[in-house]
């Protein structure tokens, strides 16, 4: 009997794996597909005009946090800032493009530190794979960190290693710092709808930390000779108000998710939150979900159409659970929106780098600021309410009155969430 049994078994893991590889296949050859003709019909095409609030400064103690929702509001005070630097600009990118914007920044940080400002520069390598070699040519004057596309090494099952520098951080002097989703480049400038904060008082001496702690992390693969330790002193005080989270794959930290979760659980009465890409797993759905049950205002406020067309398919299976549980829905058109903020009950706020999918959450290097503040969450909440009039309200009715087609590409796709 286990002669003739073994044959059929072999059969039986034979298809098994032919089945697991074509229906794999089939995903990924949608995925791509969809991404092609997605690519091909946005050539040439630029984004609409889109509502912005102007920045908003408000007091925090003996510190300042202000808002921004519009680049050229936001690059304009930062490239003054580096100007200005007099000691030391630690700047970290996840995207620098090669334009008109990616050069102003670049030229600025030049010219501090030809003056003699101690430059630090970080970007993510695989982030820049298409941005010009000669562009990422920087002056001896400059110590930068290419974090580079692997960065495992002879380690190829340390998972640890995989995660990508998605951070986006401007410390000028220990004296301001700048945190949010903005990346660095001209498209970003005018025609994506961003968050981002900028922040003065004792809170700067922990994103200094921040950046600190992944330099000397990852100095090694410093670009020149001189790869010692930056060194930083303790702060004397704190500002207990505001906190920043950081996920460091490397030592297996990833704080974020487990800020939302703690906060959405102790939500009482309203819950805002814009998302480029919401991929969530199911316990942060059903965190939302508990919250929408207990008469918290649960809002979710993602793009209509993002610049990842896959990321936005495969968030929508998570529609039906939100909106049966009593989440609104918001598609935010005209232009994509790139942030990653959440307000919860006009005092809790997180603004930062991290989405809600996967790859953040519990894969890359990412920073979120956590404030307790009403004045901040008053601002945040204003511009949700702008956002929120840009946008349009996905219904139950609707979304359950879909094309069969969509519903078919939002199955096959399904699988494919724990890879984002």
């Amino acid at each position: 009997m286990t002669s003739r049994a073994t044959p059929v078994a072999q059969r039986l893991v034979r298809w098994g794996r032919l089945t697991f590889l074509g229906v794999l296949g089939v995903q990924l050859a949608l995925a791509i597909g969809m991404s092609l003709v997605d690519s091909y019909r946005r050539r040439g095409k630029k984004p609409g005009r889109f509502p912005v609030t102007a920045p908003r400064t408000v007091s925090i103690g003996d510190g300042t946090v202000t808002t921004y929702t519009f680049g050229r509001d936001l690059y304009a005070d930062m490239l003054a800032a580096i100007e200005g630097a007099q000691m030391r600009i630690l700047f970290e990118t996840y995207i620098w493009k090669a334009d008109e914007i990616g050069e102003r920044f670049k030229r600025a940080l030049a010219d501090a530190a030809a003056r003699g400002v101690e430059v630090h520069c970080i970007y993510d390598g695989f982030a820049n794979l298409v941005v010009s070699p000669r562009f990422l040519r920087f002056p001896p004057t400059m110590k930068v960190l290419r974090y580079p596309v692997y960065a495992a090494g002879w380690r190829p099952f340390d998972l640890r290693r995989y995660g990508r520098d998605h951070r986006k951080i401007l410390v000028v002097d220990d004296e301001v710092g700048f945190v949010g989703g903005y990346n660095i480049g001209s498209a970003y400038e005018t025609e994506w709808r961003d968050t981002h904060l900028r922040i003065t008082g004792p809170a700067v001496w922990d994103l200094t930390r921040a950046f600190v702690d992944f330099w000397n992390l990852n100095r090694r693969r410093f670009v020149g000779a001189d790869r010692r330790p930056l060194l930083l002193e303790t702060s004397s005080t704190w500002e207990p108000r505001v906190r920043f989270h950081r996920n460091v794959p490397r030592l297996w930290m990833f704080p974020i998710r487990s800020m939302y979760l703690e906060a959405i659980n102790r939500a009482s009465h309203k819950l805002w939150m814009t998302h480029a890409y919401f991929i969530p797993d199911q316990d942060f759905v059903d965190a939302m979900k508990a919250a929408a049950r207990r008469g918290v205002d649960v809002r979710l406020l993602v793009p209509l159409k993002s610049n990842h067309i896959v990321a936005d398919w495969i968030s929508r299976g998570y529609f039906s659970q939100l909106l049966d549980a009593g989440v609104r829905i918001f598609r935010y058109k005209d232009a994509m929106v790139h942030a990653k903020t959440s307000t919860i009950d006009g005092t809790w706020v997180t603004v930062g780098t991290a989405n809600i999918d996967r790859l953040s959450l519990t894969g890359n290097y990412e920073i979120n600021v956590e404030l307790i503040a009403p004045d901040v969450a008053a601002a945040l909440e204003e511009i949700f309410a702008t956002d929120q009039a840009n946008s349009l309200e996905l219904t139950s009715g609707e979304w359950e009155a879909r094309d069969l087609h969509r519903k078919f590409t939002e199955f096959v796709l399904g699988p494919l969430r724990p890879l984002l």
